[in-house]
C-alpha cells in the first residue's frame, strides 16, 4: 500500500475568508482532517463528504488530546495510504506546535507538507486597526507567549529585557496571566502610561477590543470579562485604531 502525506494547514484568526487558497484546496481534497478549536471550522463545511474528520482539539480545564496521540493519529491515518490535513487557527507554526507534528511524521516516514497560515499575532491588532508597526512609532515587534506567568519555572522569557524594548509586543495566549505579565513589565522600568489593548476573538462576529495602559490593561480586561482567545499589544501603536480612520475619512 503506498503512503499517503500530511498536511500541515494554518487556517488564520478565525474568519473563514482569510484561510489561504492552498489551504482551502487540501482541505477539499483530504481524506481524513484532524482539527482543532481555534481553526475557522465553518471551512470544514468545503470538505468532501466522505473525508473523516476528527476533533483533536485542547479545551482550556476541559477535553484534551495529547499531543502524543495527535501525532500517531496523523502518522495512522498517512500510513495508510490518506491524504491527512492538520487543520488548526493562525499559522502552525507560531506557537502551534506545527514543528513537532512535522519532526514526527518525518520520523515515521511520512511526506509532510506545510501551508502556513495568516498568524494571529499579526492579524488580531491588524483586525482591531492596530499595526504591528509603524514608521513614525515602531520599527519591529516581538511576539511572545504568555500561557505561563513571569517567575514560573517553565517560563524562558526575560521579562525584564522585553520590558526595555521600543518595539511593539504581542503576547499571544495572556489574558490568564495578564496581571503578572504587565506587574512584570512594570517591575522591570516600563512606563505605566505606554497604550496597550487586548483583542478577543479576533475575526470573528463577536471580536472586541478593550484600550488602556500597561499599568491599567489587566484591570480593564477583567472588568470587561475579556476570556480567551484573546491577544495583547503592547506599545504606541495600540493606541491608534487606524480601520476606523480610514472609515471616518470616507464618510467625510
Amino acid at each position: 500500500m503506498r503512503t499517503g502525506s500530511v498536511i500541515l494547514v494554518g487556517g488564520g484568526p478565525g474568519d473563514p475568508d482569510l484561510i489561504t487558497v492552498g489551504g482551502l484546496r487540501a482541505i477539499r481534497e483530504a481524506d481524513v482532517i484532524a482539527y482543532d478549536r481555534l481553526a475557522p471550522l465553518a471551512v470544514l463545511d468545503e470538505a468532501r463528504p466522505d473525508a473523516v474528520l476528527i476533533d483533536v482539539g485542547k479545551e482550556p480545564h476541559g477535553r484534551q488530546t495529547s499531543q502524543e496521540r495527535i501525532n500517531e493519529l496523523l502518522i495512522e491515518h498517512a500510513l495508510a495510504g490518506r491524504r491527512v490535513v492538520r487543520f488548526k487557527g493562525g499559522d502552525g507554526y507560531v506557537f502551534g506546535r506545527g514543528g513537532e507534528e512535522a519532526l514526527a511524521c518525518a520520523a515515521a516516514g511520512v511526506p509532510v507538507r506545510v501551508i502556513p497560515g495568516v498568524s494571529s499575532a499579526i492579524a488580531a491588532p491588524a483586525l482591531a486597526g492596530i499595526p504591528v508597526t509603524h514608521r513614525s512609532l515602531t520599527q519591529g515587534f516581538t511576539v511572545v507567549s504568555g500561557h505561563v506567568p513571569p517567575g514560573d519555572p517553565r517560563s524562558t522569557l526575560d521579562w525584564a529585557a522585553l520590558a526595555g524594548l521600543s518595539t511593539t509586543l504581542v503576547i499571544l495566549m495572556g489574558t490568564l496571566h495578564l496581571p503578572e505579565i504587565t506587574a512584570a513589565l512594570l517591575a522591570a522600568g516600563k512606563d505605566a502610561g505606554v497604550p496597550a489593548a487586548v483583542v478577543e476573538k479576533a475575526g470573528t462576529p463577536q471580536q472586541r477590543v478593550v484600550r488602556a495602559t500597561v499599568g491599567s490593561i489587566a484591570d480593564a480586561a477583567r472588568t470587561h470579562g475579556v476570556r480567551p482567545p484573546a491577544i495583547v499589544v503592547i506599545g504606541d501603536v495600540a493606541a491608534l485604531d487606524v480601520t476606523a480612520a480610514a472609515a471616518e475619512a470616507s464618510a467625510a
